[in-house]
């Protein structure tokens, strides 16, 4: 999930939030403030409704931060690379490069965000309770109050046990640590989300047509985004599995042919597009990368335009490229792959150019990595019969 915007650093890492989550700050601001705390706590002017619920939205935004940030706060302690967080429209994401050492690992980067949620839940409760006692049961305490109810519910819905949630993952963990097989506990705690994916669709859209409210439609749209979630997790797993242990040298295409940002799109068309039969060209200058030229880039440039177009208003730029070290593991470079829409990664050597990365290659090196899994079937003995 990409980020519209960047907010800053937190403990080092990168934090941005993606144009949707306006969205759900909006219907969450508005649900307080039109609905909830009108009928909860009558007579008040509509100002106060409105602060109330903007000030509830913005904490609650806060609180979910904290629950990405101690995942990767325990994801860094743990020897993972955690590259940025992004707020979206169904929560947080923080992205991590690699994969857990062992369950171990697993378990504490999982269970430390639903811990926190858990955390301010009790927090907010207690201020609740508080407010209670001094006889403040206005609008104040009703904010409270709901924030301590939500994150509460954070943290129980982040632990049911199906992938992608943070129970996904600490299911996964559990099945590594019986099984021995992080593949095999990542396809299961897959499988179990797409089963809770399901069953959220099928509960949202009863409560719809019982009349319960768009509450019901919000759930099976939650429902389909697990359903894909896992669907990506257990293909990844497989592709993972299959990837183990081979390095981005061993799948490169070594010296791609280059062009250079001065170029123009005709010329471009006309001298290397069908000359080299290559869908993407890197530029470069003095060896070194700068940008990335596909056809779909120039494709969407209009011919009377092309003679007049150079290569650098089009490529893919120097700050968006993929770079990979030729002895880094594959499995590392795959999640990156999509911070560039072209799909592809240029590797490079001492910021020299020496090879690129694209998905053809990728699926070569899984079909060939497939053919070389040992057989499952044991081996005959001399008794047997051959």
């Amino acid at each position: 999930m990409r980020a519209s915007f960047r907010l800053g650093r937190i403990a080092g890492v990168p934090v941005g939030v993606n144009w949707s989550v306006l969205v759900i700050f909006a219907l969450i601001a508005w649900g307080l403030a039109a609905n909830q705390f009108p009928r909860s706590y009558p007579d008040r002017s509509s100002v106060a409704y409105t602060l109330a619920g903007l000030a509830a939205a913005v904490v609650f935004f806060v609180g979910l931060l904290a629950h990405e940030v101690s995942h990767a706060v325990v994801a860094k302690r743990n020897g993972l690379t955690v590259d940025g967080i992004t707020l979206w429209l169904f929560g947080g994401v923080a992205e991590l490069r690699g994969e857990p050492r062992d369950p171990g690992a697993e378990l504490r980067i999982a269970g430390v965000g639903p811990l926190v949620s858990l955390v301010l839940g009790a927090f907010f409760g207690a201020i609740a309770a508080l407010l209670a006692l001094a006889g403040q049961d206005g609008l104040l305490f009703g904010a409270v109050a709901w924030l301590a109810g939500i994150n509460v519910l954070l943290a129980i819905f982040n632990v049911l046990p199906a992938a992608p949630l943070d129970g996904g993952r600490l299911l996964r963990a559990a099945v590594w640590k019986a099984t021995g097989d992080r593949t095999r506990a990542s396809v299961v705690a897959a499988r179990a989300g797409w089963v809770l994916g399901v069953l959220l669709i099928g509960l949202g859209l009863w409560q719809f047509l019982s009349g319960v409210g768009f509450g019901g439609l919000w759930l099976a749209l939650i429902g389909w985004f697990l359903i894909g979630a896992a669907g990506t997790e257990e293909r990844q797993a497989r592709t993972g599995s299959a990837l183990r242990g081979v390095r981005v040298g061993d799948v490169m295409t070594p010296q791609p042919q280059t062009v250079t940002a001065e170029m123009t799109v005709a010329d471009f068309v006309d001298h290397y597009l069908f000359a080299y039969r290559h869908s993407a060209l890197p530029l470069t200058e003095e060896g070194r990368p700068t940008g990335l030229v596909t056809v779909d880039r120039v494709r969407g440039v209009p011919a009377e335009r092309r003679a007049s177009t150079t290569l650098a208003e089009v490529a893919c730029r120097a700050d968006q490229l993929v770079l990979a070290q030729p002895g880094e593991q594959l499995n590392d470079l795959l999640p990156r792959l999509s911070e560039c829409a072209d799909g592809r990664a240029l590797v490079v050597t001492n910021g020299q150019l020496v090879g690129i990365v694209s998905p053809s290659d990728i699926s070569r090196a899984v079909q060939r990595s497939t053919l070389r899994t040992p057989p499952t079937t044991p081996t005959p003995t001399p008794t047997q019969p051959r």
